[in-house]
């Protein structure tokens, strides 16, 4: 509803990147430079200064963004108002997760939301975990469901429910009759890993530093982007890994993986991160209303697992 010129710009001027903002507004980077010199040829003077491809706002570039910032956040305290009399609600959401809560949370949870409300637009962007909590920084998404502690205290961050990991080998490997293991046993066979940055690595390493062992090292095979990857490399012969329970029910379930539970157990969050905000969309809310119940049933749901 607003100025698309003084859109385009906030979004620059927020990200400090024409190529950034291009990404963030689904267009080409030439539109985003056109709108921007619009704008500054309706006010007749540079809102950024360009030098050796960085760029950087000018004094009237910093207070257009003082007054557009101040012109958005009237703007959503007006359509919340708004829709909150009509009983509408509507919008569109970004949300970004990390790999294996895309792949093994999210599809039934936003299935299930979509029915519910269906005049919601859902875009998902997956990365690893802190790929999730940067987009949350630079305002790239909405909303991110991350599966490792959040150290930026700017940010909101709400568990959601707790996510067991397990040790996983293929049948008939010395360990798989085993049923549970220490650590160290895992530390004598070669060892599958996720990428660095990855949630799952973050939590075995900080996992491996309270132990009594954690001068110990991982003996890396290799290094995976995805749990999918991972599972393969195992299924293999070619290690040992750690993964989430909730990636491996269909490999139990062929006996292509056998599951060892830790000594002592290991499990992590699925939390939520997002911006302190002032004025949020009701899709927003709605949507965290949901997830929350969603996280609740969940839980229950698993209470009656071994840990």
């Amino acid at each position: 509803m607003a100025d698309r010129r003084l859109q385009v710009f906030h979004t620059v001027a927020r990200l400090l990147s024409f190529t950034k903002a291009a990404e963030t507004l689904h267009m080409t980077q030439p539109a985003v430079t056109f709108q921007v010199r619009q704008l500054e040829e309706y006010f007749n003077t540079r809102l950024f200064d360009r030098t050796h491809n960085r760029i950087s706002l000018t004094d009237a570039g910093k207070k257009v963004y003082e007054y557009a910032d101040r012109i958005f956040e009237f703007y959503s305290e007006m359509e919340r108002a708004i829709r909150e009399m009509t009983g509408d609600i509507s919008g569109t959401l970004t949300i970004g997760a990390s790999t294996t809560i895309a792949e093994y949370m999210l599809p039934a949870l936003l299935g299930d939301f979509k029915e519910n409300y269906p005049e919601i637009t859902i875009h998902l962007k997956v990365s690893n975990s802190e790929g999730v909590v940067s987009m949350v920084e630079n305002n790239i998404i909405d909303l991110g469901v991350v599966e490792s502690p959040v150290g930026n205290k700017n940010l909101v961050v709400e568990n959601c429910r707790r996510d067991q990991l397990v040790a996983i080998v293929p049948p008939g490997h010395p360990l798989a009759e085993k049923g549970t293991v220490e650590f160290s046993e895992l530390l004598e066979y070669p060892f599958i890993c996720r990428e660095e940055g990855s949630g799952t690595r973050d939590v075995i390493n900080d996992y491996l530093r309270q132990l009594k062992h954690s001068g110990a090292a991982l003996k890396i095979a290799m290094e995976l982007g995805s749990p999918e990857a991972v599972k393969g490399a195992v299924e293999a012969g070619m290690g040992v890994s750690v993964l989430s329970r909730a990636t491996i029910r269909k490999e139990l379930q062929l006996n292509t993986l056998v599951e060892l539970y830790l000594d002592p157990p290991l499990d992590r969050p699925f939390s939520f991160v997002h911006q302190k905000q002032k004025f949020r969309l009701r899709a927003m809310e709605e949507l965290l209303k949901f997830a929350r119940s969603y996280c609740d049933d969940a839980q229950g749901a698993g209470a009656g697992e071994r840990r």
